[in-house]
């Protein structure tokens, strides 16, 4: 039971192409930027399509997949769990973030 504490599934499309990165020691890790989209009828019966973006990170293995295989637009299942950073960004100002952080991926588009 403790794995469903903290898990996220997410269906979208991806917004750019992912952004891939090797760190020192040669960790890999790939950026991505997820669309979901969610529709549903106004009070006056009109469709509404109402988009979230969510800044999706992949590590070692799965960063290498994505580098692979992933592109622009690509529909894909994301399934992984919450992280919260914080950073301190070129003004001095501390920001934060959340991203989801990817453990299992798949394409859910037919092959071009």
């Amino acid at each position: 039971m403790n794995s469903l504490r903290n898990k996220v599934q997410l269906i979208g499309n991806l917004g750019n192409a992912p952004e891939i990165k090797v760190l020192e020691g040669g960790k890999k890790l790939a950026r991505l930027s997820l669309a979901t989209n969610e529709t549903y009828k106004n009070a006056k019966g009109e469709k509404i399509t109402e988009t979230q973006w969510h800044n999706v990170i992949a590590w070692d293995k799965t960063a290498e997949i994505v580098e692979k295989y992933f592109t622009r637009g690509l529909e894909v299942l994301v399934e992984g769990k919450l992280v919260n950073r914080n950073y301190t960004d070129k003004d001095g100002i501390k920001r934060y973030a959340t991203e989801v952080q990817a453990i299992e991926l798949l394409i859910l588009s037919k092959k071009q």
